[in-house]
């Protein structure tokens, strides 16, 4: 499994982008403004799109996604979710007043976007690729997800606060070779953190120290702006080694 970065901040401006992740050439995991990055050829060939959850810096990118090359695909876009956000989708985006409703046209029979349920800790197997989605602790309906490929498995904490599951998942994941968790906002900013359900360096490096040998660990959903503040203070917290997520880069698995 390849996994290119193609978004990974938590907001815009100055060249960031927000979460989604291209797996080969074929599947997303979330769809934010890193999906704008790839050519209309690229954008073609994707035919699953798995979301953490409903909140627009993770889906703002799949609407317009579908309008630009939904003619010119032989069959639909698999939308992969737990059914709550499935249905947070179909009441408030593709819903004919946001957005036309993709899972109806061009027919019933023959749409362009087809809704798939998926439950946690089932995997989703696409060819020798397993998608599995994994708790997450978050204001809305919200998972993050394990991908497993030939050489191993990463896990992706999706937007979240501290919970057990992530970890005790980590510890009980024999081949894990990176994990990929989020870090929103400064400490000092820790109550804003707590009521959005996000991680602060404290939490985060109280957390990790969890965490068995091994793994690469990636830092992502950086506030814009506190980048290099948020870094210094998980760093100081203790924390075990660490690196920052780059747009462009690329995991494999």
């Amino acid at each position: 499994m390849r996994i290119e970065v193609l978004g990974c901040s938590g907001g815009i401006g100055d060249g960031r982008h927000t979460t989604s992740f291209l797996i080969d050439d074929d599947i997303l995991l979330d769809a934010g403004t890193g999906v704008t990055r790839l050519s209309r050829e690229a954008l073609a060939r994707i035919d699953h799109v798995f979301l953490t959850h409903s909140h627009l810096d993770h889906i703002l990118s799949l609407p317009l996604l579908l309008d630009s090359v939904a003619g010119e695909r032989e069959g639909p876009m698999v939308l992969h979710a737990i059914p709550e956000v499935l249905e947070i989708l179909k009441d408030h985006l593709f819903n004919w007043r946001i957005w036309p409703d993709f899972s109806r046209i061009p027919s019933v029979e023959a749409p362009f976007l087809r809704y798939s349920p998926i439950a946690l800790g089932q995997p989703v197997v696409l060819g020798e690729r397993e998608i599995t989605a994994i708790p997450a602790h978050h204001v809305v309906p919200a998972t993050g997800y394990r991908l497993r490929g030939r050489a191993g498995s990463l896990l992706f904490s999706g937007d979240t606060d501290s919970h057990p599951a992530l970890w005790d998942l980590a510890e009980m994941t024999p081949d894990l070779l990176h994990l990929v968790v989020e870090c929103s906002f400064h400490d000092e900013q820790r109550e804003i953190a707590h009521a959005s359900r996000h991680y602060h360096p404290a939490r985060l490096a109280a957390d990790l120290a969890s965490l068995k040998p091994g793994p690469l660990v990636w830092i992502t959903h950086l506030k814009p702006g506190g980048e290099a503040g948020i870094l210094e203070q998980l760093a100081s917290a203790g924390s075990r080694p660490f690196q920052a997520l780059r747009e462009g880069q690329v995991l494999e698995i």
